[in-house]
């Protein structure tokens, strides 16, 4: 039998539909795995339909053993990444790749390294993934917690990859981690005692999102995220389309009593969003909303009913960050959504991240409410 593979860029229709099915075939043996709704996935990876192309370029490959796909993978280079410090983590030189799938370790191998080639040839130093294909949207590969399946908008993957990924000389540069906790239980008496404090404080009031009034709302949260995690680690600020886009994506999962703002002095400095859960509703549907996904999901959304919500985003102005107010108000968010995810949506289990492994105020406070990490993300780097 031929056991060539051949490696050759994704160009026409036909590819792209390779590449993207290939991730159903792959995975559909994995039981956590959930199907992503495949008209997300063709956005993603489309210029002109995911504006993060505006500041970013990418190649898609794919591997093809007797004609048949057996491998995919991204190499990809964001401008706005390359212009930012290279003490966060990005940086002049730092190119980027993801959305790998493998059905073998000889597939992966030669995949990666056209991945790599293609960022030497753009005159990058330094390789930075996996990242699907931003930071902003699935970052890291899952090294833990493989006995569950993942929350909206999180990955997951083989687990033979980190294997594989560290034996091409890829070494760990971050980990990511999700926390989970029974969102049933009464937080600590400490905790209680600072939201109990924060009440009595006229200067703080925390609010719902208002969603008559959604842009305005969408565009308030996403500044306060770009404020409040400048100085993180892989860091690169959302552009004013980015952030129309992602408004329009989550607005359907956007419910005013799971999100909510801290405004002290009249002046918003906080806020944390909620999802509930729509990995939940996705699993039966298989990627498609036809002939009756539509449906389906459209009735959910109206009322939806989960075991699980998630804290996929949080954030306090840097100007406030390190302060006793900044984690009252964070306390006060938490505690107001968990009461609304359990009376209102039937939640019994909360989780919150990715927090990455270098942040000491947020891993405190998801530690403080008696959270635990539940699965653990790699980011990996390597020299060129």
């Amino acid at each position: 039998m031929n056991t060539h593979i051949i490696i050759r860029p994704v160009e026409t229709a036909a590819d792209r539909k390779a590449f993207v099915e290939l991730a159903f075939r792959r995975n559909a043996g994995d039981r956590h795995w959930v199907p992503p709704l495949r008209q997300e996935v063709y956005g993603l990876i489309t210029p002109g339909k995911n504006p993060w192309f505006d500041h970013a370029e990418a190649q898609l490959f794919l591997a093809e053993r007797d004609g048949r796909a057996v491998g995919r993978i991204s190499a990809h280079i964001d401008h706005l990444a390359l212009a930012q410090p290279a003490a966060q983590g990005m940086g002049p030189g730092t190119g980027n790749w993801g959305m790998m799938e493998a059905e073998d370790e000889a597939t992966f191998r030669v995949l990666i390294a056209h991945a790599e080639d293609w960022l030497r040839t753009k005159g990058m130093r330094r390789s930075l993934g996996p990242l699907s294909l931003s930071v902003w949207d699935e970052a890291g590969l899952q090294v833990s917690g493989f006995d569950h399946p993942p929350t909206v908008m999180m990955g997951h993957n083989s687990s033979a990859y980190r294997g594989w990924v560290e034996a091409a000389g890829h070494r760990p540069a971050k980990s990511l981690y999700t926390y989970e906790l029974d969102i049933r239980r009464d937080f600590p008496p400490f905790v209680q005692r600072i939201v109990q404090s924060g009440e009595r404080n006229a200067r703080i009031v925390i609010r719902k999102v208002d969603k008559r009034r959604f842009n305005e709302e969408a565009a308030l949260i996403l500044g306060i995220l770009n404020d409040a995690w400048s100085g993180n680690w892989g860091f690169v600020p959302l552009t004013d389309a980015e952030i129309a886009y992602a408004g329009k994506k989550l607005k359907p999962l956007v419910f005013e009593d799971l999100t909510r703002v801290a405004e002290v002095d009249g002046e918003p400095v906080a806020f944390m969003l909620t999802l509930p859960d729509l990995n939940e509703a996705l699993k039966p549907l298989n990627g498609s909303l036809f002939p009756f996904g539509w449906a389906k999901l459209l009735w959910w959304l109206r009322a939806p009913k989960v075991k699980t919500t998630r804290v996929p985003l949080m954030g306090v102005v840097k100007r406030l960050q390190a302060s006793r107010l900044a984690s009252q108000v964070a306390f006060m968010m938490i505690e107001y959504i968990r009461r609304a995810a359990v009376a209102s949506y039937g939640a019994s289990r909360g989780e919150i991240g990715w927090i990455l492994d270098d942040n000491k105020g947020m891993r405190a406070i998801a530690e403080t409410i008696e959270s635990k990490i539940n699965r653990e993300y790699v980011i990996y780097e390597k020299t060129l």
